[in-house]
This record gives C-alpha cells, sequence and structure tokens, in this order.
C-alpha cells in the first residue's frame, strides 16, 4: 500500500467510526489525518464522499427518530445557504473563519459539558430551525462545516437522541450530496480522488457499522454528552490545523 493510501484509509476509518458512533463529525476527524499530508483540493472531495457513504450506510440508525417535518426546515434553510456560503468565500479567509469556528467550539462546548443543566430553547418553531440550516449551510459553503449549528441546536432544543440524529445526519446527508453533485458538475473531482474513492469506501465500510451498533448501547443524556465531547474535539482540531497555517 502507497503512503498516501495508508494515510487516507486510516483518516476515513477513524471518521467513519465517529459518524456512525454519533452521526456526524467524519471530515473533522479525517482531516485531523489527512490535513498534515494531503493537498486541500483532494481532500475536499474525499472527505464529501467518505462523510455521505458513511451516512448511507448508517442511515438505519435514525429510523426510529425521523420526522420529515422536523427535518424539512432545516434542508431547506441549508439549500439556501450552501450558494450564499459559497460567495462569501471571496469576501471572507476560510482559514480565519475556521480557526474563529474552532476557538467558538472548544470554548462553548465544554462549557456546556459542565453545566448542571443544559438550557432548553422550545421557542422559534420552524423558522428558527430553518435560520439554523441557514447558518449550517453557510458554514457549510464556507468551509465544508454543515454539522456543528444543527448538532448544537438540537441539543439545546432538549429532543431525544434519536431525534437529534435524525435532524443532524439527514441534514448533512441532503447537504453532502448536493455538495457532490456540485463537484461532479463542476469538474472539481481530480483523477487523484477519483482513485482513492475505492481505498475510502472499505476503509469507512466496517468502523461505521460498528460506531452504529455501540450508539443503540447510549442514553439520551450519555448520548448528549458524546456529542459535545466530539464537537469540543473538532474545535481543537480546527485550531490545531489552521493556527499553524495563519501564522
Amino acid at each position: 500500500m502507497e503512503p498516501l493510501t495508508g494515510i487516507v484509509v486510516l483518516g476515513a476509518a477513524a471518521g467513519g467510526f465517529v459518524q456512525g458512533l454519533s452521526g456526524s463529525s467524519f471530515g473533522l476527524v479525517a482531516m485531523a489525518v489527512w490535513a498534515w499530508s494531503l493537498d486541500p483540493v483532494l481532500t475536499g472531495p474525499l472527505v464529501v464522499f467518505g462523510s455521505l457513504l458513511g451516512q448511507i450506510l448508517s442511515v438505519g440508525a435514525i429510523r426510529r427518530g425521523f420526522d420529515a417535518g422536523r427535518l424539512l426546515p432545516f434542508v431547506l434553510g441549508g439549500l439556501v445557504g450552501v450558494p450564499l456560503g459559497v460567495l462569501l468565500l471571496q469576501r471572507i479567509d476560510p482559514l480565519v473563519f475556521k480557526l474563529s469556528v474552532g476557538i467558538l467550539l472548544a470554548i462553548w462546548c465544554p462549557m456546556m459539558l459542565l453545566a448542571r443543566d443544559l438550557p432548553r430553547i422550545v421557542r422559534g418553531g420552524r423558522l428558527a430551525d430553518a435560520a439554523v440550516g441557514l447558518v449550517g449551510g453557510v458554514m457549510g459553503g464556507l468551509g465544508g462545516l454543515t454539522g456543528p449549528a444543527p448538532q448544537l441546536w438540537t441539543t439545546l432544543r432538549g429532543w431525544d437522541r434519536d431525534a437529534q440524529r435524525a435532524v443532524f445526519q439527514g441534514f448533512n446527508l441532503a447537504m453532502h450530496a448536493l455538495t457532490l453533485a456540485s463537484y461532479a458538475v463542476a469538474g472539481t473531482i481530480s483523477g487523484q480522488a477519483l482513485r482513492l474513492f475505492p481505498a475510502v469506501a472499505a476503509a469507512v465500510l466496517i468502523p461505521t457499522l460498528v460506531g452504529v451498533r455501540l450508539y443503540s448501547r447510549f442514553s439520551d443524556v450519555a448520548f448528549r454528552r458524546i456529542v459535545l465531547w466530539l464537537l469540543t474535539l473538532s474545535g481543537v482540531i480546527l485550531i490545531a490545523t489552521t493556527l499553524p497555517k495563519l501564522l
């Protein structure tokens, strides 16, 4: 196995396991391995492909909590937000944006973990949910970060673990499918990325299914803590991968 392929397999396996367990965070976990060796032009399609495949493999985990009416506002907001985020790329430095998100997650999520009782947001209805989807879409267009906004929001909504996962996994699946289709239409998927897709698929398969099996053993409280810990880790990874480039 070539060194590059080995790195891709390692990152995809780690990301697949975390995504199977939590329903999200494939890209941030995989990027913790890939960011040091792979060209950003290559990592974008690999992250989207691996995340989308992992979400499809673990879609059975969201059956109990799936509610199309609850998910739809997020997706509609995201569909508007993604192109807005792409437009903002011309005015905002993506590295500064990712660093800012990383700092926010690394500070805010541990505070939520330490809090005895998390605040619960019951107002706003579907309009607020759509606004969060819009934010997630913009963050996805700017830096591929579709997950953090709906993850934090569903946690603050106080929904049970199945409802939370159904929303942010369904949202991410829709956004990544749109992104991958956009890549294909724009011709931005390189031949090297296409050659690495089978390695990503093979690496994601078993770890994702193992993660899904473990997910069923967690309570609502334990799942909420897992999500917050993963978001904290995501923040640390974003800081570690962007700050050296800015300096």
